[in-house]
């Protein structure tokens, strides 16, 4: 087995003396170019470092003095402690004098008996319904009717409504008419047709052509 070998004393003496730099805290990266960024970085670490600054030194007077500050809030508490008291007493000691002479109609209000005031005594809501249906009829016929705001829309959707239902009924008769011209001609050529076809004989059925013709003569005449 080798031997160990043992460290030397110069090296623990040498890594103690050693310190490694200290480097102050970090934004962003130091490798920024001049411009926006980096101006703004700057602007942030500045910002920062003032911040802990006053931090610091609030810390500091706030532990140069704590006493006084406690001192002044027990002072006010007591002092606020001794103007509750004083008034509590001064309270009691009002209680406790006579009261002054009162005044002769105050007085005489107090005697009166209580069945005289009872009778004076109105209940709050002592109307019946039909009162209160009197004054609500009252009020609204004060008050007048109710504007229409919606007055002129209405009339305007109530004419729309009533052209829209023309323009269909009108469209629908003139459908039914175009409807039965077209049955009417239909039957017409089955008619002439069946006329002009010949008969046992291979002849036309002039009556019955002529009859057909005649009827329509006599629609075309009449329309």
């Amino acid at each position: 087995m080798a031997p160990t070998k043992r460290p030397r004393e110069e090296d623990n003496s040498s890594r103690s003396t050693t310190k490694k730099p200290r480097h102050g805290f970090k934004v962003g990266p130091d490798n920024l170019p001049d411009g926006t960024w980096r101006r703004k970085v700057i602007a942030i670490k500045k910002d920062l470092i003032h911040k802990a600054k006053v931090k610091k030194s609030y810390a500091k007077i706030k532990a140069r003095e704590p006493l006084k500050d406690e001192r002044k809030i027990y002072a006010d508490d007591e002092d606020k402690e001794d103007e509750v008291t004083k008034n509590e007493e001064g309270e009691d000691a009002v209680e406790g004098e006579e009261p002054a002479e009162l005044h002769p109609q105050r007085k005489a209000m107090l005697d009166e008996p209580e069945a005289d005031t009872a009778t004076k005594t109105v209940p709050r809501y002592s109307n019946n319904s039909e009162d209160a249906k009197d004054k609500k009829r009252e009020r609204g016929e004060k008050r007048g009717a109710k504007p229409a705001y919606f007055a002129k829309e209405l009339a305007f959707a109530e004419k729309q409504k009533a052209e829209q239902q023309a323009r269909r009924e009108e469209f629908e008769r003139k459908e039914r008419e175009k409807k039965a011209k077209i049955e009417e001609r239909e039957r017409f050529r089955r008619q002439m047709a069946k006329a002009r076809s010949g008969g046992k004989n291979g002849q036309r059925k002039l009556g019955r052509e002529s009859q057909v013709l005649l009827e329509k003569v006599k629609r075309v005449v009449g329309n």
